[in-house]
C-alpha cells in the first residue's frame, strides 16, 4: 500500500529505487559483568576494536579519490579525534575496570553521557555535531559485534538503483555511496546542517533526513521515491505517481544542465545592476567548492567547527593555518570570517560552567561569550588578522547589541593588532570590520552600528527567531517560523535601507538569501549582496538574471504595507514570487 513520509530536504534532486535497510549497531548492546580476572582482557578487546576503526578511517582517507569533496578529509580527521579522545576512551576503560561492565555496555553508557551535553544546544549546526560522536561509537560497536560495515554491504549487494534507508549514516560511509549502487538515502535522524547533509549536497546525492521512523516503516526492497527538493519519501508509489516523478526526473536533468551554463555568466539584472553572490562555508575545504560553484567570495565563514569535537580550544597557530588555507583557496576573492558563535547553549569541552543557563538562546552566547573569555578571543583575533596578510579578509562579529559590547570588541581588535606589532607578525592594516544584525534591538539602534563598522551582514535565521519568539529547532513551533512575516520583512527592509543611505555595504547571509523565491523581495529592498550555501548559487543567480529592478519598486512598497495574508499573497504574485 502506498504511503508518504515527510522529512527535511537537504540535497536537491529526485531518485527512484529500491530500499536497502542499514540497521544500526546500538540497538542490541549486550549488558553483563565481566569477571575480575577478565577485566584487562575486556579492556584489550575494546582497544583492539578502537584500533580497527582507526585503521578503517585511515584506509578511507588514503583511498579518497581526487574528485572527493574537500570536506571529506576534514570529517575523517574529526572522527579520528573523537575516536581517540580521552573523554571517550579513558571513560570506557574506567567503566570496565571499576564497574566491570563489558566493553559494549561501557561504550554505550559513555555515549549517553557525551550525547546529553548536546541535548539543549539551540544552534542547529552545533547540535548536529553529537551525531559524529554517535557515528564513531557505532563503528566501534559494530567491530565489537562483528557486524559488517557499509563497504562490505556494497560488495555483497551490487544491484542498481538502491536507496539506503538507515537510522543515520556517518559522513565517511557517505563516500562509499559515490559511484556505487546507492543512488540516494533516507535517515530517521539529521538536519540541514549535519555533516551527512553537507556531504550529501557536495556529492549531489538526493536525500531526505529527519524522516521519523523511516527505517522502521520502510521494508527491504520497497520501491521508493525521494523528492529531495521537498524532503518527501513516497513508499510503493502508484503507477501514475511513478510516471509523474520519472517525468520530473527528466525535467530536473535538463534544468541542471541549463543551470550549469550560467556558472560563469556575470550576475547582472535586466536593467544592468551588478549583484554579488557569495558563499557560506563551515570548513576550510568548503572554499574550493564555493569557488567552483561560481561564488564571488565567501560572505560567511563559520569558525565554530574549529572549536567543537575537541578537548581544548585550538591555539593561535592551528587557527591561523586554517584561516590562511581558506584565504589561499579563495585566490584573491574576498573572505568574511565570523568570530566564534558559541555560548552557554553550545558547550566547549572543559567549559561546563556555561552549560547551566536556563534560557540559553538569551544567555551567554556569540559575542557575549567571546567578551567573557578575552584571552581566547584575542587568540582568534590574532589568528584572523595574521591570515589577512595573505589575501582580502573581513572580520564579522555575531550578536552585537549594546554600545559597550561594540566598543569593547573594537578595543580588543586594537589590542590584537598591538600584540602582533610587538611580535613582528604582518596583517592588513585596513582590515574591514563588520557586525551581524540578528536581533530587533540591533535594527532599531542601527545608527550605532553604521557609525562604527565598515559593513553589515543580516543573519536572518536568528533575526526571525528573536522577532517571532520562535525556537526554530523546536518541532512543536517550527511551523510558526516564517521568513515572510510582515514584522520580519520590515526589519530586513529597514536595515538595508538605512545601510544604503549611509553608504555602508550590507549583505544577507541567512537561509532566506539562498531561497530563489525571496530573491525579488530582497532585490526590491535594495540588497545587492547575497551569501548562501554554494549549492544554491545557480538557482538564485538565474532568478536575479530575470529581474528588472524598476518593476519591483511599487509591488515591494505594497508588500511592506500589507498585513493580511491575502494581501501579501496577491503582492507576492505580482512580484513573481512563489506562493507561500
Amino acid at each position: 500500500m502506498s504511503f508518504t513520509l515527510y522529512g527535511i530536504p537537504v540535497s536537491r534532486g529526485i531518485v527512484i529505487g529500491h530500499a536497502y535497510l542499514f540497521a544500526p549497531a546500538v540497538l542490541d548492546v549486550p549488558h553483563y559483568l565481566v569477571e575480575q580476572d577478565q577485566i584487562e582482557e575486556e579492556s584489550a578487546r575494546f582497544r583492539l576494536a578502537q584500533h580497527t576503526v582507526q585503521q578503517e578511517l585511515d584506509t578511507l582517507k588514503a583511498e579518497l579519490p581526487d574528485d572527493a569533496p574537500g570536506e571529506m578529509e576534514a570529517f575523517l580527521d574529526v572522527h579520528s579525534l573523537i575516536l581517540n579522545d580521552d573523554l571517550l576512551v579513558d571513560a570506557v576503560i574506567q567503566l570496565i575496570r571499576t564497574r566491570r561492565y563489558n566493553a559494549e555496555w561501557a561504550l554505550a553508557t559513555q555515549l549517553e553521557v557525551l550525547v546529553a551535553r548536546f541535548e539543549d544546544i539551540e544552534d542547529e549546526y552545533l547540535r548536529e555535531r553529537r551525531a559524529d560522536i554517535e557515528q564513531v561509537t557505532e563503528r566501534v560497536l559494530k567491530v565489537l559485534a562483528g557486524v559488517p560495515g557499509i563497504r562490505n554491504i556494497i560488495a555483497k549487494r551490487p544491484s542498481d538503483n538502491m536507496i539506503l534507508v538507515a537510522r543515520d549514516i556517518a559522513p565517511a560511509d557517505m563516500l562509499q555511496l559515490k559511484n556505487q549502487a546507492f543512488r540516494g538515502f533516507v535517515t530517521d535522524l539529521g538536519g540541514k546542517t549535519s555533516h551527512t547533509a553537507i556531504v550529501a549536497r557536495s556529492l549531489g546525492i538526493p536525500a531526505a533526513v529527519g524522516v521519523t521512523q523511516a527505517s522502521l516503516l520502510i521494508k527491504q526492497d520497497d520501491l521508493i521515491i525521494i523528492d529531495g527538493d521537498a524532503g518527501i519519501v513516497i513508499v510503493d508509489p502508484t503507477l501514475i505517481v511513478l510516471e509523474e516523478y520519472r517525468d520530473r526526473q527528466r525535467e530536473c536533468a535538463i534544468d541542471e544542465r541549463r543551470l550549469q551554463c550560467l556558472k560563469h555568466a556575470p550576475v547582472v539584472t535586466v536593467d544592468g545592476t551588478p549583484i554579488s553572490l557569495l558563499a557560506n562555508i563551515e570548513l576550510p575545504s568548503d572554499a574550493r567548492t564555493a569557488v567552483s560553484a561560481g561564488a564571488l567570495g565567501v560572505g560567511l565563514f563559520r569558525t565554530e567547527f574549529l572549536f567543537m569535537d575537541r578537548c581544548m580550544p585550538p591555539g593561535e597557530e592551528a587557527q591561523f593555518e586554517a584561516y590562511r588555507r581558506v584565504v589561499q583557496e579563495m585566490d584573491g576573492l574576498p573572505l568574511t570570517i565570523r568570530t566564534i558563535d558559541i555560548g552557554a547553549d553550545k558547550p566547549l569541552n572543559g567549559h561546563d560552567a556555561y552549560e547551566s543557563a536556563k534560557n540559553p538562546a538569551l544567555g551567554l552566547r556569540a559575542i557575549r561569550w567571546s567578551l567573557s573569555e578575552p584571552r581566547m578571543f584575542l587568540v582568534q583575533l590574532r589568528a584572523i588578522l595574521r591570515a589577512s596578510a595573505f589575501g582580502p579578509v573581513r572580520i564579522l562579529f555575531p550578536m552585537l547589541m549594546h554600545v559597550q559590547e561594540i566598543d569593547q570588541t573594537l578595543d580588543l581588535v586594537s589590542e590584537a593588532k598591538r600584540q602582533l606589532d610587538l611580535t613582528g607578525f604582518s596583517y592588513d592594516l585596513n582590515v574591514k570590520l563588520g557586525a551581524m544584525i540578528e536581533v530587533p534591538a540591533a535594527v532599531l539602534a542601527l545608527p550605532i552600528f553604521l557609525k562604527r563598522f565598515d559593513f553589515l551582514s543580516i543573519g536572518t535565521n536568528d533575526l526571525i527567531q528573536y522577532t517571532l519568539a520562535i525556537d526554530r529547532a523546536n518541532n512543536e513551533v517550527a511551523h510558526l517560523y516564517d521568513p515572510f512575516h510582515p514584522a520580519v520583512l520590515r526589519l530586513i527592509a529597514m536595515t538595508i535601507r538605512e545601510a544604503n543611505t549611509f553608504g555602508v555595504p550590507v549583505a544577507v547571509c541567512g537561509e532566506i538569501a539562498g531561497d530563489p523565491s525571496a530573491a525579488r523581495i530582497l532585490l526590491g529592498m535594495g540588497l545587492r549582496e547575497f551569501s548562501m550555501h554554494p549549492s544554491q548559487l545557480l538557482q538564485v543567480k538565474r532568478e536575479i538574471l530575470r529581474v528588472n529592478l524598476p518593476d519591483l519598486e511599487l509591488p515591494l512598497q505594497d508588500l511592506l504595507a500589507a498585513t493580511e495574508p491575502k494581501e501579501m499573497q496577491a503582492v507576492l504574485a505580482r512580484l513573481g514570487t512563489a506562493s507561500r
